[in-house]
C-alpha cells in the first residue's frame, strides 16, 4: 500500500508540475497577447492622433488657400481695372498728341504768315 501511495503521490506531483507548466505557459501567452494588443492600440491611437493633426492642418491650408484665392481674384480685378485705366490714358495721350501736332502745325503756319506779313510790311513802308 505504501508503494501505491508513493506512486500516487509521485503521479499527482508530476501532474501538478505539468499543470503548473501549462498555467505558466498560458499566462505567458496571455501576457504576449496583451502586449500585442497594447502595441496595436498605441499604433491605432498614434495614427488617429496624426490623422486629427493632418485634418487640422488640411483645414488651415484650405482656409489659407481660400484667402489667397480671394486675394488673387481681387488682384486680378485690380489689374484689369488698371489695364482699362492705362488704355484710356493711352487713348487720351494719342488724342492730345494729335491735338498738339495740329496746334504745332497751326503755330508754324501762323509764324510763317506773321513772317510774311512782317516782310511784306517792311517792303511796303519804303514805297511810301
Amino acid at each position: 500500500m505504501d508503494l501505491l501511495k508513493n506512486r500516487l503521490v509521485v503521479i499527482l506531483g508530476i501532474l501538478n508540475v505539468i499543470l503548473l507548466l501549462v498555467a505558466v505557459n498560458s499566462c505567458s501567452q496571455s501576457r504576449m497577447s496583451i502586449d500585442v494588443k497594447r502595441k496595436e492600440e498605441l499604433k491605432r491611437y498614434d495614427a488617429e492622433k496624426e490623422l486629427n493633426r493632418l485634418s487640422g492642418d488640411k483645414l488651415k491650408i484650405e482656409d489659407s488657400m481660400k484667402k489667397l484665392s480671394g486675394d488673387m481674384e481681387q488682384a486680378k480685378a485690380d489689374l484689369e481695372s488698371a489695364q482699362k485705366a492705362l488704355l484710356q490714358e493711352q487713348l487720351v495721350n494719342r488724342s492730345l498728341k494729335g491735338e498738339l501736332e495740329k496746334l504745332s502745325k497751326l503755330k508754324d503756319a501762323l509764324e510763317h504768315d506773321l513772317k510774311n506779313s512782317l516782310v511784306s510790311g517792311k517792303s511796303e513802308k519804303p514805297k511810301k
